[in-house]
């Protein structure tokens, strides 16, 4: 609750919040996830410049990065959080890997001056700031840092937070040094600065015509190998893999409930409706039978299903709801408890720790005695300072303002349910607590339920009807019939492609983890060799192509590029067309061709999109490089073949100042320059990842 107790229970977060911080310095995406499957040990997770990452290492870093996920989504993990939880940690890894090398190759370091002005001096670290700052005025209590740090003497947890917490700071100076050092070598001449004015503001007013390539039916053309090839050689930068991927088709067979289950899960609720009514303990009852959990204590609205919310919260003390469907499971509620309640407390509090004073006994005596004092007008700020074990003692037991749900149970029940100057004492599993409700703000009604909610499940029998028409599947199917047999039994396929080794999600798939990890351990055309069990239903896979590393073959993107390789056999169709009708009267070739001239006002370079069609680079990159009143050659553009005729070009007034026009685009040029800079630490070194066989 104070800074102390912050620290030795969040703290375990916080590194992976330092985490957050390299990837947002060098604005890091996915392709930070490399891949190279062979590591030559069992427990080798990767290796980074020939740096193994073990297994009992990086594991610890992973839980960290599970429980930020955790406290942030409130305690849920899907498996695809459960991957991106994997990933950050990996990230992390690298970040720091490569990073550690360039300073040390720079000869970067953070002085013992320099710490000392991080940690207390004019110039804290924004952990400090976090950790001890005011949330209100944003000012470090150095007298808080201070008494935290002379505190390590005698708490060795406080002093391995502190050391960890230490070694993040300088991790993050450095960070800050090595990025000004990107920045300072980003510069932005005069010239680029006036070229960019210009592309913004330079203004064409221009006619074209078009042909689109839909005007011709894929049918009617004939696309050859050399088609393909000429396609394939003039993009093939394009086709540089970041990352091994792989890609495969499935059949899912869904075991939702059927119309027998829905029944058998309506008379359930019908009989615990009945029972639910005539029970001497409603609190037991609702625990005992109910699928989801709801703490038996006042809750505010927000925290159940909207639907029941409407109703529930305007319902009298006694009353029952439901049982009623209500989304993909049935409610079943009595109101136990409503009243009006605080949204927030602003409160302090002196905590005793019994095991200091000799036991609880002891311990209530004195926080008996502490409120006695406290309600003739005692000093909160002195006996905090004097009595409290907590870090908020040093700033007068202030724990600021708090809502419901924020504190543990005993101490948020005292805050809220007293009124503003009233003194309580309560007990925790932290100690004992003398609070003072300094300031209530806020009111509205809270409620205590009595709370059973029954989803609607499978029974059973629904799921091994599923199962068993998965297995017959896969016990048949082959890898040179996969598609063809399961279109001849009428089941839908689902294609997942493009899955890299270690992500959490696949189109269509709920928890897809480990048919990833076997179609990364296959070969292409396999059948994976075994029934997937999904959350709604049972899949059977098979392997349809490896994408390795590296540059790419046509064969591996043939299927992909067709389209484009559709459209640049029409382009060549369609540009002999407009050539036979070419002419110095843009009117005349819209009339040769059947179609319309178009007229396009005022359009920039900066914004090359053709009003009512679609984005046009290549054409209007032309426009802006083309003398006016000429009609142009054929342009091939993304959605058909142009000419066009510029009417007017006009340029804009002169730049009004330089200085602000340079620093606008610096911008823009040392977020990409940082990212660079990063990506290209990154190429340069030799990353191997495992990963796949461990998460």
């Amino acid at each position: 609750m104070g800074v102390m107790t912050f620290m030795r229970t969040k703290m375990g977060y916080f590194l992976v919040g330092g985490i957050a911080v390299v990837l947002a310095l060098f604005v890091l995406e996915p392709l930070l996830t490399q891949g190279n499957m062979l590591a030559s040990s069992r427990n080798v997770v990767g290796s980074i410049d020939g740096q193994d990452i073990k297994y009992e290492e990086f594991s610890p870093k992973v839980e960290q990065s599970i429980a930020q996920f955790k406290q942030q989504y409130g305690g849920n993990m899907n498996p695809q959080m459960q991957a991106m939880a994997v990933d950050q940690a990996w990230q992390a890894e690298i970040a720091n890997t490569v990073l550690t090398k360039e300073y040390n190759r720079l000869g970067l370091t953070i002085s013992g001056d320099e710490l000392f002005d991080l940690l207390q001096g004019n110039n804290p670290s924004p952990l400090i700031v976090q950790y001890f700052g005011d949330p209100q005025t944003g000012q470090v209590n150095r007298a808080g840092v201070i008494s935290s740090l002379k505190a390590q003497a005698k708490d060795p947890q406080l002093k391995a937070q502190w050391d960890m917490l230490q070694s993040e700071i300088e991790k993050q100076a450095l960070q800050q040094k090595y990025s000004n050092l990107v920045r300072n070598s980003v510069y932005v001449t005069s010239l680029e600065a006036t070229d960019d004015y210009r592309n913004k503001n330079k203004l064409a007013s221009f006619r074209y015509v078009d042909l689109p390539y839909s005007s011709i039916l894929d049918a009617n053309v004939k696309i050859t190998d050399a088609d393909y090839q000429a396609y394939f050689d003039a993009n093939k930068k394009r086709f540089d893999n970041p990352v091994e991927t792989r890609g495969f088709d499935y059949v899912s067979f869904s075991f939702l409930p059927t119309a027998a289950d829905s029944a058998a899960v309506k008379a359930q609720v019908d009989k615990l409706a009945q029972d639910f009514k005539v029970t001497p303990n409603d609190s037991l009852f609702a625990a005992n039978n109910s699928d989801v959990k709801v703490p038996y204590t006042y809750i505010s609205k927000g925290k159940l299903d909207p639907a029941v919310e409407s109703e529930i919260f305007n319902y009298p003390v006694g009353t029952y709801y439901g049982p009623k469907l209500s989304g993909e499971s049935y409610k079943l509620i009595k109101v136990v408890g409503a009243k009006t309640s605080p949204d927030s407390v602003k409160a302090s509090h002196i905590l005793i720790d019994p095991a200091k004073v000799g036991g609880d006994v002891v311990a209530m005596k004195l926080a008996d005695s502490l409120k006695s004092v406290l309600q003739k007008g005692g000093n909160m700020a002195e006996l905090a300072k004097k009595y409290s074990v907590d870090g908020s003692k040093d700033t007068g037991g202030d724990l600021g303002t708090f809502a419901r749900g924020t504190m543990v149970k005993p101490f948020e029940d005292a805050a809220f349910d007293g009124q503003t100057g009233d003194i309580k004492v309560a007990k925790s599993q932290f100690g004992i607590h003398v609070i003072k409700i300094v300031k209530q703000i806020g009111s509205s009604r809270v409620v205590k339920l009595a709370y059973i909610e029954k989803p609607l499940v499978p029974s059973q029998k629904t799921r091994d009807a599923a199962y068993k028409k998965a297995s017959a599947f896969l016990s048949e199917v082959k890898g040179d019939n996969f598609k063809e047999l399961a279109q001849k039994k009428g089941y839908t396929i689902g294609l997942a492609d493009k899955v890299t080794a270690t992500q959490g999600f696949a189109p269509g798939l709920d928890n897809p983890r480990q048919l990833i990890r076997d179609a990364f351990d296959a070969k292409k055309n396999d059948v994976l060799a075994q029934v997937y069990n999904m959350d709604n239903g049972f899949v059977v896979a098979h392997l349809t192509n490896i994408r390795p590393k590296g540059q790419l073959t046509l064969e591996d993107v043939k299927t992909e590029i067709k389209p484009a390789v559709m459209n640049a056999v029409k382009a060549k169709m369609l540009t002999e067309k407009m050539n036979k009708a070419m002419s110095e009267n843009i009117d005349q070739i819209a009339q040769k061709l059947g179609r319309m001239v178009m007229p396009v006002q005022n359009i920039v370079f900066a914004n090359p999109i053709l009003p009512g069609l679609a984005q046009e680079n290549k054409v209007v990159g032309a426009v802006f490089g083309a003398p006016v009143a000429k009609v142009s050659k054929v342009i091939e553009g993304d959605k058909g073949v142009y000419v066009f005729i510029i009417d007017g070009l006009f340029n804009p007034a002169p730049m009004s100042n330089t200085f602000k026009q340079k620093e606008t685009i610096m911008l823009g040029v040392t977020q990409r320059a940082l990212g660079g800079a990063f990506q290209a630490l990154q190429d340069k070194s030799e990353i191997k990842d495992n990963r796949v066989k461990f998460y």
